[in-house]
């Protein structure tokens, strides 16, 4: 079986470069989910639509063999996927034409090539390294990820992870106050993740790491090329204890475009999104506007209202309902409210369920009982019930947008 027109040999050679995978098929998809990430920009609906709905191996031949919108379609009827056929060769007309003009196997080739030799390695859907909160993302998750990371699992920190970013431009009072948050979060248990830029980014991982806790970036560059050049050894040390990650691979360089995507997937892979300094028109609001559609907690840190370099944060605050946070505690709050000191007061004898349900909830965004059922991952009946019985008990209550905490 030839893949790109390249021989199997080859295409399993390079997928053990680059992955643990042992089976033939595990081998053939880590590749073309390689290839993938080669032939599409950051963030390709069409082609995560395609991805999911065929899988990446059959999609990518797809690609490989100029398939016609029929054949595609008459793939996922013989799939059992006619309810999503129109969609899914839809999809495909939308993208085709572009990923033509991307297909190249040699290029993938080098990308795996550099990869290897970089000690790089590739992540996919549901593998240890792989970030699970991604998925929240739809067809706009990545299709894979490129990832250096030291001896332990990155992807069990994720679980327990709180975004701080803001702007490349900080203050002394942006970095202060980084410098103690940081640190505080990792005291109470938390990993920091942010995108290693100069500024917040780069003190938030240094403060992190001084502090013995774990931090992951996301880069808009491939791996083999960190960004910015500054913080190489910065990079180095973050891959050291806990992970980078790009979802371009080896050879890409960063383009604004790149970056803006990064910026959803720091967003989407934690419980919380704070940002703790920026400028109006600063990119760190791209990432906190992505928490927010998500329906992730974000928090802002007011400064003077004479400093330019906060207006961004209070822009949060008046568009787009942001939690105002002024410590760690506070951060740490908007990532486990049940737990946190405010919340105290409520002495429930909740169980699995309604625990799960405070987790997800939010006190400025709405959720509906069907998106609690599946955050949750209860039946909507359950969620229903234990919703009633957490707003008797005070905490939380239904409004006109959904479910929040009270």
């Amino acid at each position: 079986m030839s893949v790109m027109g390249l021989p199997e040999a080859e295409v399993l050679a390079s997928a053990r470069s680059v992955s643990a995978a042992e089976s033939h098929d595990d081998m053939l998809s880590i590749f073309a989910r390689g290839a993938w990430s080669c032939i599409t920009e950051p963030g390709d609906g069409a082609a995560g639509g395609l991805v999911a709905a065929l899988g990446a191996v059959a999609a990518l031949s797809a690609v490989a063999e100029r398939w016609s919108s029929a054949r595609v379609r008459d793939r996922c009827e013989s799939e059992g996927l006619s309810d999503i056929a129109d969609a899914v060769a839809a999809a495909w007309a939308a993208g085709a034409s572009r990923w033509y003009g991307r297909l190249d196997s040699s290029a993938v080739l080098s990308s795996f090539a550099l990869a290897a030799r970089s000690h790089v390695r590739l992540a996919s859907p549901g593998a240890e390294d792989w970030p699970e909160r991604l998925g929240d993302l739809g067809v706009h998750a990545p299709i894979a990820l490129w990832v250096r990371c030291g001896p332990s699992t990155a992807g069990s920190a994720f679980p327990r992870s709180i975004a701080l970013v803001g702007a490349r431009a900080a203050t002394g009072y942006g970095e202060h106050v980084t410098l103690e948050s940081a640190s505080g979060l990792v005291d109470r248990g938390f990993a920091i993740v942010s995108g290693a830029a100069y500024g917040i980014d780069g003190m938030a991982h240094r403060s992190a790491l001084a502090a013995n806790g774990r931090t992951m970036a996301f880069l808009a560059g491939g791996l083999d090329r960190p960004y910015p050049s500054g913080h190489s050894a910065l990079i180095d040390r973050i891959a050291a204890t806990g992970a980078v990650y790009s979802e371009v691979p080896c050879g890409a360089a960063p383009t604004k475009w790149r970056f803006l995507q990064r910026n959803r997937l720091i967003a989407a892979s934690t419980r919380a999104t704070v940002v703790l300094e920026a400028g109006r028109r600063s990119g760190s609001l791209n990432t906190a506007g992505h928490a927010s559609a998500l329906g992730r907690a974000l928090g802002a840190v007011p400064g003077p209202v004479t400093s330019a370099a906060s207006a961004g944060c209070h822009r949060l605050f008046r568009e787009y309902d942001a939690i105002c946070v002024t410590t760690a505690a506070e951060m740490a709050e908007l990532a486990e409210p049940a737990s946190s000191g405010e919340h105290g007061a409520m002495t429930l004898a909740v169980d699995e369920t309604a625990r799960s349900i405070l987790a997800v909830l939010r006190r400025n965004v709405g959720l509906s009982i069907v998106e609690v059922a599946e955050r949750t991952g209860v039946g909507t009946a359950a969620a229903q019930s234990s919703l009633a019985v957490l707003e008797l008990e005070g905490s939380t209550r239904e409004t006109a947008t959904g479910w929040r905490l009270a």
